[in-house]
């Protein structure tokens, strides 16, 4: 049975993907309705309208959505909420691939082949009347409240963090963490960009969040610390990657080493093995071998010859 869990006007919804803990979305109370911040998969929009219903609401009464980005785990069940009439913003770049999936949905496939409608469900076009690009600074008004789009790439080009108040909707560029554990920068292709990453932990820095509230997962009141985590995981795994990639390893002869080196992080933060786990779900180790491998192997092309 999915969770809720409120601050203020902002209700964390935990969509159980697989265990607690792991996946969430954001229902905000505004003086003109609910508004919804991620969707999470398509496979789990029964749980979404599960825990919207717990908060006295019905999805239909969802007129707005705000994605950080379009992996399926936070904008997968959009096209369904366009449908009950809901309007969709997203990064300028990210919206075409709402209109058109056939792109996010291959590649997707490509990935997880057979399991990929069990893990994420179905993906549909958008209509593009549903669909609101929003560009850096833009901001949407709900009476008094306003939700402020802040361009943060490194994760994702067409990422984009949330401001409402004095929180920050950080979807995955800021990074994942799990109950008390460290901010773990997650590492999928094809765009990850660390010097953007960087830049755009500056950006939400200079916000000075009160509350920093992660799709993976929860609600976090502790933003510079939370920041530091993830900045210093940043060049940490990176750094790893970058050395093991340097000294001839495969992707695939980098993915047990990669997840043993995990563990033995993780551990160092005095994390049990449940909640190693939890950070494999949110974070599978593949992922971000095989999108730092891309991210340092480009790096080297654009070496000047000596």
């Amino acid at each position: 049975m999915p969770t809720v869990t409120s601050q203020g006007p902002v209700s964390l919804l935990d969509l159980h993907f697989h265990v607690e803990g792991t996946v969430g979305a954001f229902l905000v109370r505004t003086p003109e309705g609910p508004v919804l911040v991620e969707t999470g998969p398509e496979s789990l929009y029964g749980n979404l309208q599960t825990a919207v219903e717990a908060l006295g609401y019905a999805l239909e009464d969802i007129r707005h959505v705000f994605v950080t980005h379009i992996h399926l785990d936070h904008a997968g069940a959009a096209w369904r909420l366009a449908r009950h009439g809901a309007r969709i913003y997203v990064h300028p770049k990210g919206a075409p691939h709402l209109q058109d999936p056939g792109k996010l949905l291959s590649s997707a496939q490509r990935i997880y082949g057979d399991t990929m409608e069990q893990l994420w469900g179905r993906l549909e076009p958008i209509d593009p009347d549903r669909i609101v690009a929003m560009e850096d600074g833009q901001s949407v008004r709900f009476g008094d409240m306003a939700i402020q789009a802040i361009h943060t790439p490194g994760h994702a080009i067409h990422h984009i963090t949330f401001r409402l108040e004095d929180g920050l909707f950080t979807g995955d560029v800021g990074g994942i963490r799990i109950g008390e554990g460290p901010t773990i920068p997650p590492f999928p292709p094809p765009d990850i960009d660390l010097e953007a990453w960087l830049d755009s932990i500056k950006r939400m820095r200079a916000c000075h969040p009160t509350y920093i509230y992660p799709t993976h997962f929860g609600i976090k009141n502790d933003g510079l610390a939370h920041f530091d985590s993830l900045e210093e995981n940043i060049h940490r795994i990176a750094g790893w990657v970058r050395e093991k990639i340097e000294a001839g390893h495969t992707e695939e002869a980098l993915v047990p080493l990669f997840q043993g080196f995990m563990r033995e992080l993780l551990t160092g933060y005095g994390l049990q093995e449940d909640a190693i786990q939890d950070y494999e779900i949110a974070d599978p180790a593949f992922m971000s071998v095989y999108g730092l491998a891309r991210y340092w192997k480009k790096q080297a092309s654009r070496r000047p010859m000596a």
